[in-house]
């Protein structure tokens, strides 16, 4: 199971580190309002999908929360299936689908995952509803 934090399940982008941090800031300014995630890792963990209206703390290298998103829409799509509009709405500067799909590939790669055509990838979008300077 996830952590929660604040009764809420915890979001915490890519690795602990540079990585997270920078993708933090990039949903705290506004940038960054999608993720994608592989469905296996659910299965694995045991845990629901995301729900349209749930939200969720996104949390620091400490699992502290740096603010709360709101999930506006949730699908499972095939890897070779992802749109470019989801792509483009992970606001990480890809300048294609092949582009994003390459990075994407590598990432879930050398986490030990593989990543073809069919397998299925979870696709959130979300909105940012505080920052952890604002009352959640």
């Amino acid at each position: 199971m996830w952590p929660r934090v604040n009764e809420l399940r915890t979001l915490g982008l890519g690795t602990p580190g540079e990585m997270r941090a920078d993708l933090n800031s990039l949903v705290l300014e506004g940038t960054k309002t999608a993720t994608a995630g592989l469905l296996a890792e659910y299965e694995i963990e045991a845990e629901e999908l995301e729900r349209v209206g749930e939200r969720l703390a996104l949390v620091d290298d400490d699992d502290a929360p740096v603010g709360v998103v709101e999930v506006t829409a949730v699908s499972v799509v095939p890897f070779g299936q992802v749109p470019w509009e989801f792509a483009d709405a992970e606001g990480e500067g890809f300048t294609s689908i092949e582009h994003w799909r390459d990075v994407h590939a590598r990432f879930w790669a050398d986490h030990g995952a593989g990543a073809d055509d069919d397998t299925e990838i979870v696709c959130i979008h979300f909105v940012l509803t505080s920052t952890s300077s604002q009352p959640q």
